[in-house]
C-alpha cells in the first residue's frame, strides 16, 4: 500500500471536518425545528384547554342568566349585584374570571333596518336614534345624519343609496375596493367599514353600539341602565331635547327594586314633558334578554380574553356568537 502524501492527508482531514460541520448544522436545525414544533404543540394544547374552560364558563353563565330571567318574568333588576361584577370561576389549573353586562343597553346597529326573512329596509327611527346618540357623544351634527344613512345602507337589502347614504358605488372607488354587506351586522366592529366612519368616530361609538341578532329598536332596560349610560336614554329623543344631566339624575333616583311598571317610568313629569312617541315607549323595557359575557382565562403563559353574546329567553339560554383574543 502506497503511503499517503501529506497533501492528500490534509485534504482527507478537511473533507472529514466539512462533513462534521454539515452534520452539526443539520443536527442543530433538526433540534431547533423539534423545539419549535414542541412549543407550537404545547401552545396549541394550552389554547385548546383555555377555550374548553371558556366553554364551561359560558355554560355556567347561561344557566345562571336563565335563572335570573325566570326569577321574575315581569322585570330584570340589579338585585343580586350581578351586573359587571367579576366572578372567579374555579378551574383545575390556572385561573378564570367572568363578568356579565346587559347587552341590550346599547344602540343596536341592526335597528337601522326593519324586515323579516332576510329582506330589510332602512328604518327612519333607527337612523334618528343613531344620529341623536352621535350628537350627544360629540360628533358633528351635520356629519351624524350622513353616517347614520350610510350605516343603514350597509344593512338594508337594496342597492339604492339613501339620501346622504352609500351603496356599492361609494366603496368601489376606495384604494382597496369592496362592497357593502347588505345584511344585518354580525358584530359592531363592522361599522368601521362604513363610509365616513373614521377611527376617531369609531372610538367614540364603540362602547355604545352593539349588533343584536334581531332588527329591533334598542331594547333598553331602564331597570339596569346605569346613570353613566345616560346618552342611551337621551338618544331616544331628538338631539338636544333631553339634557344629559336630567337623564343621569333620573336614572340615579331609580327605585332600588326597579320601576315595576313602565307607566311609572314614563309618568315622571321630567320625562312626560318630552312627549315620547308610542314607538319609543314601546322599545323601552323592564326586562333583559341579551347579555354579554366577558371571560379571562390564564393558563400557563397564555392569557385568553373572550366575549360571548347570550340570549336568555326562550329557554334554554344560548350563545349566539363568541370571539377570542389575547388578553391585553
Amino acid at each position: 500500500m502506497m503511503p499517503q502524501k501529506p497533501s492528500e492527508r490534509g485534504a482527507a482531514l478537511l473533507s472529514v471536518l466539512l462533513m462534521v460541520a454539515v452534520l452539526a448544522v443539520i443536527a442543530a436545525t433538526t433540534l431547533d425545528r423539534l423545539s419549535l414544533s414542541s412549543k407550537l404543540s404545547a401552545n396549541g394544547n394550552a389554547l385548546a384547554q383555555a377555550r374548553m374552560f371558556t366553554y364551561a364558563t359560558e355554560a355556567i353563565a347561561a344557566a345562571r342568566l336563565e335563572d335570573l330571567v325566570a326569577r321574575d318574568a315581569a322585570q330584570t333588576t340589579l338585585a343580586g349585584d350581578w351586573l359587571g361584577k367579576a366572578q372567579a370561576i374555579p378551574i383545575p389549573i390556572g385561573s378564570a374570571t367572568a363578568s356579565v353586562r346587559d347587552a341590550g343597553n346599547c344602540f343596536n346597529l341592526n335597528s337601522l333596518v326593519t324586515g323579516t326573512d332576510g329582506q330589510y329596509v332602512a328604518s327612519t327611527t333607527g337612523q334618528e336614534q343613531m344620529t341623536s346618540l352621535m350628537v350627544v357623544l360629540g360628533i358633528d351634527a351635520n356629519t351624524a345624519p350622513m353616517l347614520a344613512a350610510s350605516a343603514a345602507d350597509w344593512a338594508d337589502s337594496n342597492v339604492t343609496p339613501l339620501a346622504n347614504g352609500a351603496e356599492d358605488d361609494s366603496y368601489r372607488s376606495a384604494p382597496t375596493p369592496y362592497l357593502v354587506g347588505n345584511r344585518l351586522y354580525a358584530h359592531p366592529s363592522e361599522l368601521r367599514a362604513v363610509k365616513g366612519v373614521t377611527p376617531a368616530i369609531y372610538a367614540k361609538l364603540q362602547d355604545w353600539i352593539c349588533a343584536l341578532p334581531d332588527p329591533v329598536l334598542s331594547p333598553l332596560n331602564v331597570n339596569t341602565l346605569l346613570p353613566e349610560q345616560a346618552p342611551l336614554l337621551a338618544m331616544l329623543f331628538p338631539p338636544g331635547k333631553m339634557n344629559l344631566t336630567l337623564a343621569r339624575s333620573y336614572l340615579a333616583k331609580r327605585p332600588a327594586s326597579g320601576y315595576g311598571s313602565l307607566i311609572r317610568f314614563w309618568a315622571a313629569p321630567e320625562i312626560a314633558a318630552l312627549e315620547p312617541s308610542s314607538l319609543v315607549q314601546g322599545q323601552v323595557k323592564l326586562t333583559s334578554n341579551y347579555f354579554l359575557l366577558n371571560t379571562n382565562v390564564s393558563f400557563g403563559e397564555l392569557k385568553l380574553a373572550g366575549q360571548s353574546m347570550i340570549v336568555a329567553s326562550p329557554a334554554p339560554a344560548r350563545v349566539v356568537w363568541r370571539s377570542w383574543g389575547e388578553e391585553e
